[in-house]
């Protein structure tokens, strides 16, 4: 972790991420959606992020988590993290408004500012089109895709079993994503656009960030962060 910080938009004050209620939080999202671009990347990558969320089910606090790599070489360059506690309840479809309070602050802590961040969690593929991977990318105005394990909305045909893979997810006759296979015969991840960025690149930024295990490197870098706090504060 690092206490410099790096200039990002007024986040919070900009792109509101704390809803009282499920209701408000509804609204939120369906005014927020109109700002959503999905639009060919305007610059070369060179650092990428994944960002993760780990929270204590024992509890109302969690870990926010933030990995920068070298898109190149995905070595490690830069890593934050934030703890706090958690508000808004847990409902399928507001993740965000658990999560971006811990997220964040973690991205504020960074003194490496990534140019693109794979999220954990959905982008359009979602029932007001703005998951948790659009709101991040929003708050954030960064680039952004969602990478989740598990569908959330839509259809789709099984994609090719080889790595590579790709069927379109559909929702009321709109494609809002991919389901992509990154590795053989395993189950494939469900990729849309979250902000600033394309299907296509963005399937391609996940093919590419993921040369040996399923998920993209990044997230799975954030993902071990997250969980080495939450067990180091639990001690």
């Amino acid at each position: 972790m690092t206490n410099s910080t790096v200039p990002y938009p007024e986040m919070s004050s900009v792109c509101p991420v704390h809803a009282s209620s499920v209701q408000e939080a509804k609204k939120l999202q369906e005014n927020l959606r109109q700002r959503v671009q999905s639009v060919t990347l305007s610059s070369e990558i060179r650092l990428i992020a994944g960002a993760d969320v780990s929270c204590d089910m024992n509890s109302d606090w969690g870990i926010g988590g933030v990995v920068v790599c070298d898109a190149l070489t995905y070595k490690i360059v830069d890593q934050a993290s934030f703890r706090g506690s958690i508000s808004f309840p847990y409902v399928p479809g507001y993740l965000s408004f658990r999560e971006l309070p811990l997220l964040l602050p973690a991205f504020e802590r960074l003194s490496r500012k990534p140019a693109l961040v794979i999220c954990d969690a959905q982008g359009i593929a979602h029932p007001r089109r703005f998951g948790l991977a659009c709101h991040l990318g929003v708050a954030l105005d960064c680039p952004s895709i969602g990478c989740a394990k598990s569908r959330l909305v839509g259809e789709h045909v099984e994609p090719a079993n080889e790595r590579g893979g790709r069927a379109p997810l559909t929702l009321e006759s709109e494609v809002v994503g991919a389901v992509v296979r990154t590795r053989t015969g395993v189950a494939p991840l469900y990729v849309s656009v979250g902000h600033r960025i394309t299907l296509d690149e963005a399937v391609d930024w996940v093919m590419r960030t993921t040369p040996y295990y399923r998920v993209p490197e990044p997230v799975r870098w954030a993902h071990k962060l997250v969980n080495q706090v939450r067990v180091k504060e639990s001690d």
